[in-house]
């Protein structure tokens, strides 16, 4: 054992501490974006799907429900031109009740379709980035491609086709906007996890320097404590009590 200011060499630390570099295989990266953290977190690639689906999810239903909610006023009142109402407010409710069951009913056929397609393009392309490692505009055209050929495939071979050059034209601007995103951010997603599990390693690796300098001071300081020659003595003595033979067994003290 060494002395307490020498510390441990870097590569002598236990396995808990972890690398400061990311996993060397692709298989392993993509592991790791679907496990917590040891603060019980997401990775902030799986976090950003999340948001993402939810976005697309709000957007969807209002973009869908907005024009529903006018249309489905306006043909209710045309239809009950006809129709008695006891009073202008009776009127009024019974034209926004059909106005909230189309926005309802469209917005979440819009809601659900936006939110299943964002969410597949940005598993796909946030698969790709994390699988190689980097970040290019062909991850996000080969998702585009792959999400809109895959909500064509029930319409036949050529309308699958179609949808996929539709989803690759989408992907490819989508991806030109987020990388331009995170270079005004001054880094990427990638160099970002990279630098938080250096910095990471480097606190656990201090703080296990500390331990393990404490434990060394407290050693030393019980053995420098101890007067010369008693650690022998109780070592001959724990021993002895060794060496004694074994307690009789109750049965064999009644014979």
């Amino acid at each position: 054992m060494g002395a307490p200011g020498s510390g441990p060499e870097l590569g002598s630390a236990p396995r808990h501490i972890g690398t400061a570099q990311p996993p060397d295989t692709g298989w392993e990266r993509l592991r790791e974006l679907w496990h917590r953290d040891e603060l019980q977190q997401y990775p902030e690639e799986t976090l950003n799907i999340i948001k993402a689906t939810f976005s697309g999810a709000v957007i969807g239903w209002v973009y869908g429900g907005l024009p529903a909610f006018q249309h489905a006023k306006t043909q209710y009142i045309e239809r009950s031109q006809a129709e008695i109402f006891q009073n202008r407010l009776d009127a009024v409710q019974s034209a926004h009740r059909a106005a909230i069951r189309g926005f309802i009913r469209y917005g979440w056929r819009w809601s659900w379709r936006i939110a299943t397609f964002v969410a597949i393009f940005n598993t796909v392309s946030t698969g790709l980035s994390v699988y190689r490692n980097k970040t290019t505009f062909s991850h996000f055209a080969a998702a585009g491609a792959f999400t809109g050929g895959l909500f064509r495939m029930h319409l036949g071979l050529s309308r699958m086709a179609a949808g996929s050059v539709f989803g690759a034209a989408f992907g490819i601007p989508a991806g030109g906007l987020l990388m331009a995103v995170q270079k005004l951010a001054g880094e990427t997603i990638q160099e970002k996890r990279t630098r938080e599990r250096r910095l990471l390693h480097e606190q656990r690796f201090a703080e296990w320097k500390a331990r393990l300098n404490v434990t060394e001071a407290d050693l030393e300081e019980i053995v420098s404590n101890t007067p010369e020659g008693t650690m022998e003595r109780e070592m001959e003595k724990i021993q002895e009590l060794l060496n004694l033979p074994k307690n009789p067994l109750p049965s064999e003290d009644r014979n």
